[in-house]
């Protein structure tokens, strides 16, 4: 039963150029430059808190926030 069956049409193989520019588009001659910006750091807040300040002003805001949840 052949009639049933259809032969598909093969298209004809491409060469390279051809296929890239299909993928890729044609070339431009437009030249495009970018300028890298620089990141700027992140400031640190801790300024000039030693390691004891530090646990002192942590002990004031857990006290602190005891007593806002106890009213």
């Amino acid at each position: 039963m052949r009639l049933l069956r259809r032969r598909r049409h093969r298209e004809a193989p491409i060469h390279e150029r051809e296929a890239y520019a299909r993928c890729h588009g044609e070339r431009s001659g437009e030249i495009v430059s970018v300028a890298r910006l620089e990141r700027k750091p992140i400031p640190r807040r801790t300024g000039n808190l030693g390691g004891e300040l530090l646990r002192r002003a942590f002990e004031a805001r857990l006290d602190a926030r005891g007593q806002s949840a106890e009213q």
